[in-house]
């Protein structure tokens, strides 16, 4: 079926229209039951012939209308580009999902959007000091335990600078306008990445412990290269790279926040579903504060929301198309 050793550099290397044309290999029924039936038996399931004839459909179909509001966001006024973009994404996700829950939507909980914010804003209100609380039941919370088996985020709250400054797209733009850096990004040699001494540095740690530092943080043992004294060196053969490690969608580069305090471990996958959520709220039901927002640009808010939505226009469905591949050889 699908073979590929390295994932996110292969997905790099696609065009915008080329993740999608991707994504078009699953438009088949067969291909699709053949593939979920591979993902169930991964799993262990009793059900993998009767689950994936019963999920192939609904899996295309998903797909299907994910690409839908994404090629309509991509020509419509960027007024409603968050609701299409969010919509498309979650589309996208309940797919994801589908690949590690055969019994998807098992009940009506799972069906909400598993986030709240607040409904009326101050009146300073300010984007990047919001913030939006995951809640018990619904698709955040669902997605998070059965994708990336993390539980318990029930009442945690994100602000969103914060969700901001983890995404690696966006740090051009904060070191312009804040003059402020928030990821180090790795050298790439051949196959390995290079981690620049000056993250040890900015950590105020040595070169072995920022290694174990790392190793308690990520959740696979990462394959370390013994290089010698001053260099730091991930052997990238052996493995993908999960957070706190972040992969630059444009760049191909990995990296990692300077701040250890900034640190944090959740996916990317939720980094964009929450901020893709509370701006797709603030659309429909914020519209006075919206409208101002777009007419006036009249502080540092609206180049951030801008440069955001045209990141994740191009890398949520990057994210999902690697996720699902992962699967064929899982």
């Amino acid at each position: 079926m699908f073979h590929f050793s390295n994932y996110s550099e292969v997905i790099f290397l696609l065009k915008h229209d080329e993740i999608w044309l991707q994504f078009n290999y699953f438009q088949s029924a067969s291909t699709v039951q053949f593939y979920l039936k591979k993902c169930y038996q991964n799993l262990g399931s009793g059900e993998s012939d009767r689950k994936s004839y019963y999920n192939c459909y609904p899996f295309m179909y998903y797909l299907e209308q994910a690409q839908a509001y994404y090629a309509q966001a991509s020509c419509s006024p960027f007024s409603i580009k968050p609701v299409l973009l969010f919509y498309g994404f979650v589309h996208l996700i309940k797919a994801g999902l589908l690949t590690v829950d055969p019994y998807y939507p098992s009940s009506t909980s799972v069906l909400a959007h598993g986030v709240s914010t607040r409904k009326r804003k101050k009146r300073n209100y300010q984007f990047l000091h919001d913030e939006v609380k995951i809640q018990k039941h619904g698709l955040c919370t669902h997605f998070m335990e059965e994708m990336f088996q993390m539980e318990h985020m029930e009442g945690e709250k994100f602000n969103m600078g914060q969700l901001l400054a983890l995404v690696p797209e966006l740090d051009d733009l904060f070191q312009f306008i804040y003059r402020k850096r928030n990821i180090i990004l790795f050298n790439k040699m051949d196959n390995d990445w290079d981690i620049p001494l000056e993250l040890a540095h900015a950590y105020h740690i040595g070169e072995e412990r920022l290694k174990q530092f790392l190793d308690d943080k990520h959740r696979r043992a990462i394959p370390w290269k013994n290089c010698g004294a001053g260099k730091i060196v991930i052997d990238g053969s052996e493995s993908d790279l999960n957070p706190p490690f972040r992969y630059h969608q444009f760049k191909g580069l990995y990296g990692i926040n300077a701040s250890i305090e900034e640190l944090s471990n959740i996916p990317d996958l939720l980094i964009h579903y929450l901020l893709l959520y509370n701006l797709s709220m603030i659309a429909r039901y914020e519209t006075e504060w919206w409208f101002d927002l777009i007419k006036t640009a009249a502080d540092h808010t609206y180049p951030f929301i801008h440069t955001f939505l045209e990141i994740t226009e191009i890398k949520s469905p990057a994210m999902i198309l690697e996720f699902l591949l992962k699967k064929c050889t899982g």
